[in-house]
């Protein structure tokens, strides 16, 4: 199956030596891989450890070892497992959905709109899902019929909160002059401002009104960002031009926000309380950011920040029991002590699984997402470090026949990461077939085959010494960063009850696996490509881009970061067709 780019990324002309043609051709077509082979019975397997002398010249990736050993997370040991914790978060919740439900008549819409977006921001809005979704909705309403209204900030924080309902801009309008433009006088609302600025990343294709509204706020915002300003929100500020929230991991944040949340003068002691409780409790990554900077407030809600703080380390302890268990599987398979040049990275796979999967019921999908994530890692250093061509080109045969027999030619490593693999995937399919009794064994082996395939084509092109042009790279690169295979796994850990019907038309590989994948690859070649290259892999974008156009470096960023901006507007308008599909759970 083909599809071309353009009808992906609607990508518009930036006259940026793009090589004498549009940006919208830059990359014409991203193929979807051919189906894997056919399901094989599971069955007990085994392959010798035995070593062999190596004559082999091998590359080496110089990685360093991890920074956490199996003894430490062993020792791990957290207070806020106890139940006397997780008694005072249930008495703050309730306090705060009495507050949410009881008190809401007495606020204005922009006081209901900023509670709501401090639970979100300090990492508690999860538990209050019901009631932040009523509110949202009586706003809306009144909102799209509302006329007159000239209060940008509210107006604006409206908007970002509600755009999913495809608001067509209808709060955007107002802070605007006769002329159409957006009034300069709002400069001096910075709060306002810095709204506007978040608002702006939800865009769509063709929504010119928030395309401006971005220009128009990072202008002011990046003047002077302290001044005739707050500390605290003069952090913000510098926070969001770093990062818009709408792209970050919204978890690792929550801790910074409650710190700066606890810093206003008006603080809620209930939702304070609240969410240092749930911080303690669940510990996800980002939400540090966000309750550090919620304490430092003038104006705080100490039941919302009590609740954050406890929440945050509640899960964080839940966190802790299951890397002791992840510590114990990842000895078990013994990669790290045979595979020593492979990255061992159990900790930052971790990470990235609670990233996307923070909820704490969701404790065995981040268990089983890390083990795709760490077993990931070990594959890419195989192909982009260590295996010779003859043996990458044996162990792709092996997973596309999914054959254990065929693996007898491979070398002991190969034959130790593919036995790891291979159990896990049965692992995880018995799983999902005790409880939802459907066998997904074909779906597991197409997605980590087709990653594969495309490792060995950077591999391929690495020892031939080709660079290919950026729509060749793009088209083998959005695969081979593997976020098909973590999105694929996430739906069957996740989605309850899995829709067979669907199951199919995930592995043509939506259109939103797709932009995810694109962003994530042109992301991580921002950050990791001059290492990368460095050391001995395939060009990455950056380097395919100036090969090709003749760009400088500085020329060749410049468009990697307008292609994610792109690209990011068409997940927006996907990511709202698709959020009452059956295709993509909530959770997500």
């Amino acid at each position: 199956m083909a599809a071309n780019i353009t009808n992906m990324l609607f990508i518009p002309y930036k006259p940026a030596r793009t090589f004498g043609r549009t940006a919208s051709t830059a990359l014409s077509s991203i193929c979807s891989p051919a189906a894997a082979s056919s399901l094989l019975v599971i069955r007990p397997h085994c392959c010798s450890l035995q070593h062999h002398a190596d004559p082999t010249q091998r590359r080496s990736g110089n990685y360093g070892p991890s920074f956490w050993d199996f003894n430490y997370f062993q020792s791990l040991n957290n207070e806020y497992k106890e139940e006397r914790y997780l008694g005072r978060v249930s008495e703050l919740k309730l306090q705060v959905k009495k507050m949410l439900v009881q008190e809401k008549q007495l606020w204005s819409v922009e006081e209901l709109l900023e509670v709501i977006d401090d639970l979100e921001r300090v990492g508690i809005s999860y538990h209050f899902e019901d009631e932040i979704n009523q509110i949202l909705g009586g706003v809306y309403h009144e909102q799209k019929y509302a006329e007159g209204k000239n209060k940008s900030e509210e107006g604006i924080c409206t908007l970002q909160l509600l755009h999913s309902d495809s608001s067509d801009n209808m709060v955007l309008l107002s802070p605007k002059n006769e002329k159409g433009d957006f009034d300069p006088s709002l400069g001096d609302d910075m709060r306002g401002l810095l709204q506007l600025y978040e608002a702006s990343f939800v865009s769509t294709p063709g929504e010119t009104t928030l395309d401006s509204a971005k220009e128009f706020a990072t202008n002011f915002l990046q003047k002077n960002p302290n001044e005739k300003i707050d500390e605290n929100l003069s952090l913000l500020v510098r926070h969001a031009l770093e990062l818009p929230i709408h792209w970050r991991v919204q978890r690792p944040n929550a801790r910074w926000f409650i710190e700066a949340y606890e810093r206003k003068s008006d603080v809620n002691s209930v939702v304070l309380q609240l969410a240092k409780l749930d911080l303690n409790i669940v510990q996800r990554p980002n939400a540090t950011t966000f309750i550090e900077e919620y304490e430092r407030r003038s104006y705080v809600n100490s039941v919302v920040l009590e609740l954050a703080k406890l929440d945050f380390n509640i899960v964080q302890a839940t966190h802790q029991e299951e890397l002791k268990h992840l510590s114990r599987w990842w000895k078990q398979t013994c990669i790290a002590e045979k595979l020593p040049f492979a990255r061992d990275r159990l900790v930052e796979s971790y990470t990235w699984s609670s990233g996307y999967l923070p909820r704490p019921e969701h404790g065995y999908a981040r268990i089983m997402a890390t083990k795709v994530n760490t077993l990931t890692t070990v594959l890419d250093d195989i192909y982009d470090v260590y295996g010779t061509l003859e043996e990458l080109q044996l162990f792709t045969d092996a997973f596309q026949r999914w054959d254990v027999e065929a693996i007898d030619q491979l070398p002991n490593y190969m034959q130790i990461c593919y036995v790891a693999l291979y159990n896990f995937i049965n692992e995880m399919a018995y799983d999902v077939l005790k409880q939802q009794g459907l066998l997904i064994i074909p779906y597991l082996r197409k997605s980590w085959a087709d990653l594969c395939r495309t490792y060995l084509q950077e591999a391929e092109w690495y020892l031939r010494g080709y660079t290919p042009i950026l729509e060749e790279y793009m088209n083998n690169a959005w695969i081979s960063i593997s976020a098909h295979v973590i999105l694929s796994h996430a739906y069957f850990l996740v989605a309850n009850p899995i829709e067979k019907e669907v199951v199919p038309s995930l592995y043509k590989y939506h259109d939103l696996v797709r932009y995810s994948s694109i962003i994530l690859r042109l992301a991580n070649d921002l950050e990791t490509s001059p290492d990368e290259v460095k050391r001995g892999d395939v060009p990455k974008s950056i380097q395919c881009y100036m090969n090709e156009s003749g760009g400088t470096g500085e020329e060749a960023i410049e468009y990697i970061r307008f292609l994610i901006s792109e690209t990011w507007k068409n997940m927006n308008q996907e990511a709202f067709v698709a959020e009452d599909s059956p295709l993509f759970p909530q959770d997500l």
